[in-house]
């Protein structure tokens, strides 16, 4: 049989064998991370949506069930501690270990360098930077125990070009990003990949409410002349849990019309 073949064989033979998986995405009640969910959930994953808003997350729960999916609402504040052992032991109990995890969730508190306080700083990190660690350490431990797993860090394209008025903000999706690079290095072995997303200018309820002038001068720097969708990111994440991707990892994966090309 030729190498050709032998690979065709191998591709087929992985797709045949996945599988139902339990995911897990935080910050998952609304724009990227919605899309997120719902993207999974097509893909015949049972999705487990953490936020912070519980009307929020019963809707967007209620909305995977309507169109046959399985869906795992569960109401948390990634800034608080101990905040992981919650929300992992709910899911635990309803479904079993994690297999794929997203580390969405993001806040921003904006302001020039000199009079962000320490608190702004700080929180943001929390949520956007620590709480994504400290869900990859424990959710790691099972998946090496599985031999599989997909860890999904949703970063920014300032994370690698910086933006003023973010120090906070763009500090934690540039760690995002080196951690994203060291877990890939220490679990490629257990045949876990770690890959992170960097979108640009994506359409939300923050891009939404952005002045015409404002959105007129964003949109003059994208090449494909528009601000990406939510659906862009969600479609990006389900292939990179999928088996079409197991040899894809370290990666940061830009989502941005052409924004960022160096």
């Amino acid at each position: 049989m030729s190498q050709p073949a032998v690979q065709e064989n191998q591709v087929a033979n992985s797709l045949a064998g996945s599988a139902t998986r339990t995911a897990l995405v935080t910050g998952g009640t609304r724009g990227i991370g919605a899309a997120i969910a719902a993207a999974l959930a097509a893909d015949s994953h049972r999705v487990a949506i953490v936020g912070r808003d519980p009307e929020l997350l019963n809707r967007e729960a209620a909305a995977i069930r309507d169109r046959g999916g399985e869906a795992l609402p569960i109401q948390a504040d990634l800034a608080t501690p101990d905040f992981a052992e919650g929300i992992l032991k709910r899911i635990e109990e309803q479904w079993g270990a994690v297999d794929i995890l997203v580390n969405n969730a993001g806040i921003n508190r904006d302001g020039l360098l000199i009079r962000m306080s320490v608190d702004d700083f700080t929180t943001v990190l929390a949520v956007n930077l620590t709480a994504a660690f400290e869900l990859s350490r424990r959710c790691a431990r099972t998946m090496m125990k599985a031999r599989w797993g997909r860890i999904i860090n949703i970063a920014s394209v300032v994370g690698e070009t910086g933006n003023a008025g973010q120090a906070n903000y763009v500090a934690s999706k540039a760690g995002l990003i080196g951690l994203t690079k060291s877990m890939a290095l220490e679990l490629a072995s257990r045949n876990i990949t770690v890959n992170a997303i960097a979108p640009g200018f994506i359409e939300t309820d923050m891009t939404g409410a952005l002045p015409e002038a404002v959105r007129q001068k964003y949109l003059e720097k994208i090449p494909l002349g528009r601000f990406g969708s939510a659906g862009d990111v969600g479609s990006l994440v389900a292939f990179l849990a999928s088996p079409r991707a197991a040899y894809i990892t370290g990666q940061v994966i830009r989502v941005d019309g052409g924004l960022v090309t160096a």
